[in-house]
């Protein structure tokens, strides 16, 4: 069942939207007021993402201050997707992690219009934070935002050392003094012979997650997913780390620049670069289990016939928005044969990774 599509009512002062505009890279939010319905909320508000910035259709980071929270957030982004054809492949991604066991951002599309002008089609992501945690019932603990490739569990980055342990990182909640969880967890990554890595690293990750969630980052190929797009949220009870994935628009066969990616871009055991990665597959406890989650979501999840109803809904349901956005209505030929791009890609990525499985072998 198709699911429906919001109209946001985005009320922004003429100085205050010429502020954003000067400087498209600052953080700094101006105040807003965005509608939903009958609610008026005062916000504050400013753009997101990295080169997404330069775009003609940009992000924006909202945070609510009266009231405080909308629909249980306390903070939302507005993504525009803008080089994804399909706009939904952030999406797709996010609920196939929720289908993995991995814990993931709710997302949902929704019709901006802007000082009265239909800005398109943007999806809405939900903030990992605190408010995160409590909606699902789990311990509050600190929360890293892998927003560098310096976030690699390496003590380098590009064969220089790190001046900090914590680079690649920025704190989404928790105090200062949680740093030193991140810093001993990259300690003993980097400094753990491997013959004690299972015993010493099995204690500060939530193992069968890690698998998990590497096995959803190779099978949607997101090349940048393994040293950023990815949240760090370490469980106060277990005293485990887990990560979450964020900003998977470009996957399912497609690059960052919109272009269509070789199926074989991104190998079994997901990128090098990822030093926690490189050093678990060497474990033999740790590959078995990583070849065991990866074969059966192989089998079962992703599948085209598994994924055909909630491809083919999200495109039927997007399509007649996508006819009114003013950046996306001129490559409607685009997005309608994104459906059959992507299924491809689902049956040759699969192909691909069952030939490779025997690589996995212990």
């Amino acid at each position: 069942m198709p699911y429906q599509i919001q109209s946001y009512f985005l009320e922004i002062k003429k100085a205050n939207l010429q502020k954003l505009r000067k400087d498209i890279w600052s953080d700094t939010p101006v105040p807003a007021i965005l509608q939903v319905g009958d609610t008026r909320n005062n916000i504050a508000i400013c753009y997101r993402g990295s080169y997404t910035r330069e775009f003609r259709k940009r992000s924006y980071m909202v945070k609510f201050m009266e009231p405080n929270t909308f629909s249980d957030a306390h903070v939302i982004h507005l993504n525009a997707e803008y080089r994804d054809p399909s706009l939904f492949r952030n999406k797709l991604s996010l609920d196939f992690f929720q289908d993995l066991g991995v814990l993931s951002p709710e997302s949902h599309h929704v019709n901006l219009i802007r000082n009265g002008s239909l800005k398109g089609v943007y999806l809405q992501l939900e903030s990992v934070d605190e408010i995160f945690l409590k909606k699902r019932g789990l311990p509050l603990g600190p929360i890293f935002y892998a927003v560098g490739n310096g976030a690699n569990f390496s003590l380098y980055k590009k064969g220089k050392r790190k001046k900090s342990l914590t680079s690649g990182y920025t704190k989404a909640f928790g105090n200062e003094s949680d740093d030193k969880y991140l810093i001993e967890l990259v300690k003993q990554v980097n400094n753990t012979p491997l013959t004690d890595f299972p015993r010493i690293i099995f204690k500060l990750i939530d193992i069968e997650k890690y698998a998990r969630w590497l096995a959803g980052a190779v099978c949607t190929m997101n090349n940048d997913g393994f040293t950023h797009n990815y949240a760090l949220y370490r469980n106060s009870k277990t005293g485990l780390f887990e990560l979450i994935p964020w900003d998977y628009d470009a996957t399912w066969g497609r690059k960052v620049s919109g272009g269509i990616m070789e199926v074989d871009y991104v190998p079994i055991g997901g990128k090098k670069t990822n030093h926690l990665s490189f050093l678990l597959l060497q474990v033999p406890e740790f590959r078995t289990l990583y070849r065991n989650i990866l074969e059966e979501i192989l089998e079962t999840k992703f599948t085209v016939p598994y994924l055909t109803n909630k491809i083919t809904s999200l495109h039927q349901t997007l399509r007649p928005h996508i006819l009114r956005d003013p950046y996306k209505k001129k490559e409607i030929e685009l997005f309608d044969g994104e459906t059959e791009v992507i299924f491809q890609f689902i049956h040759d990525r699969s192909a691909y990774l069952k030939k490779r499985l025997k690589y996995l072998k212990s």
